[in-house]
């Protein structure tokens, strides 16, 4: 079905980016083996002053009837409700040093002390949050020697992890190709690189622990099924020089997104959210469209949604106890509900200063939102608003809102490469803003990890933090 046609805007040069200590080592332990140390504990005082702001919160909200889960579980809903909209607040950033990779575009935590990267350089490596050390993982490469070439534009967009944690998506090589790794070992398992996109991989989502699918620059959507004799038969062979050999697959399924324009580029497929609540796969085209697709044993459009702002939708995510799916775009977060149809799309919009939307999460009730500024905002999706900021006159009495919206700034500037570029067009400035194009929780240890760098896409640079 041919969508309504749409205009297009120049971009004036140097363009931004749509994603996205010593260098990476080298070394062939696996990344469970990285040096293990103690991270920073907060001051007793700090603890202390933590702990009861919290306890005297939680009261007064059972006071006065605070919302929490249901049945036997209410008491714990009310305080994993109260946590989620309390740690933001608390946060405090440690930034890690990840050499002179360029740009984070993807991440993923493994476990409670390391997190996979991918980077704009096509570099794939796991950074231990505890130690700093980062161990690189081997890319797979692609049967066809042409198919190996990587090109250096593209790089790793997209890392997720299968809901039992024991297989990682990302891009091969070539970043046209999904690999598929076992976890926890990181051994390669099976690349798909025949019959499958003919540009690099944007975006990657599970639909189960062996069916997932992945969104390219080439405007196609494909669905992957890992068969499991393929994990035991890529494990078991292994290639003259000892290293495990990895299976090749094709596409179970292969779409194209719609097309609403003449232009070829207009229906790059940016970000993927599968919900398992309804089988359904939401997906987002650089042209302002919102896309849906009926899941997961084939790939079924159900129906195309003009977004209220088109530029640069490049993140996605959903929240399933909403049936929301959160697009960000240039300056604005829009919320879809897809029970409401065509008509009745319900944008929930706000603006922080003309920061792009780079990366989004969701979690319960709240969405955390990354900007192209290096800022962090929250946003409660019951109360329809930011979380604000909240000050106390002393540490027993009850904070309050200040009026002000709640915002972390990364404080951390990371590391810039000083070039021809970088002096000729940003006059030698030596601080600029690193875009958040990435950010995951670590939930029960109350930490967030959030990478990125320069936004433009000329600069070369990273920014990588701990907060906790």
């Amino acid at each position: 079905m041919a969508l309504q046609q749409t205009g297009s805007s120049k971009r004036e040069a140097p363009a931004i980016e749509a994603g996205a200590a010593s260098s990476a080592s080298q070394g062939s332990a696996s990344p469970g083996s990285a040096a293990a140390s103690e991270g920073r504990p907060l001051p007793r005082m700090q603890r202390r002053r933590a702990t009861r702001r919290s306890l005297v919160h939680y009261l007064k909200g059972r006071e006065v009837g605070a919302r929490g889960g249901a049945g036997l579980s209410g008491s714990e809903g009310e305080l994993r409700g109260y946590a989620v909209q309390k740690l933001p607040e608390l946060l405090r950033e440690r930034e890690l040093a990840l050499g002179t990779v360029n740009k984070v575009f993807a991440s993923q935590w493994l476990n409670a002390r390391q997190v996979v990267c991918g980077t704009k350089c096509n570099t794939l490596f796991v950074v231990d949050v505890h130690s700093g050390h980062i161990t690189r993982i081997p890319l797979m490469r692609a049967r066809a020697p042409w198919l190996s070439r990587a090109q250096p534009t593209c790089g790793i967009h997209a890392i997720e992890l299968n809901p039992s944690k024991t297989l990682l998506a990302t891009g091969g090589e070539n970043p046209n190709s999904l690999a598929v790794y076992r976890l926890p070992t990181l051994d390669p398992v099976c690349l798909g690189d025949r019959h499958g996109h003919n540009d690099c991989i944007f975006s990657i989502a599970w639909m189960s622990d062996t069916v997932a699918v992945s969104g390219s620059r080439d405007g196609t959507v494909a669905l992957w099924r890992m068969d499991p004799d393929v994990f035991e038969g890529s494990i078991a062979s292994h290639s003259d020089a000892g290293l495990p050999v990895h299976a090749h697959i094709r596409p179970r399924d292969l779409q194209t997104i719609p097309r609403s324009s003449t232009s070829p580029c207009s229906c790059k497929v940016r970000a993927l959210a599968f919900s398992g609540k309804s089988q359904e796969l939401g997906a987002v085209s650089l042209d302002g469209y919102f896309h849906l697709w009926k899941a997961p044993s084939h790939l079924s459009r159900l129906l195309s949604i003009r977004l209220p702002y088109c530029r640069e939708n490049v993140c996605l995510t959903v929240c399933d106890e909403f049936s929301l799916y959160a697009v960000g775009s240039q300056s604005h977060v829009s919320f879809v509900d897809p029970r409401q149809g065509h008509q009745n799309m319900q944008p929930l919009c706000s603006r922080e200063g003309g920061a792009g939307v780079r990366s989004l999460s969701f979690y319960q009730h709240m969405i955390t939102v990354g900007t192209s500024l290096g800022s962090l905002l929250f946003y409660d999706i019951r109360a329809q608003r930011f979380l604000a900021e909240r000050a106390s006159a002393s540490p027993d009495s009850s904070p309050r809102p200040s009026g002000r919206k709640l915002k972390l700034t990364c404080a951390g500037r990371g590391w810039l490469n000083h070039d021809d570029l970088w002096a000729n067009y940003f006059g030698g400035m030596r601080e600029f803003p690193n875009a958040l194009y990435t950010h995951c929780y670590n939930w029960p240890e109350m930490k967030l990890f959030v990478a990125g760098g320069p936004l433009p896409s000329g600069l070369h640079g990273n920014y990588a933090g701990l907060w906790s």
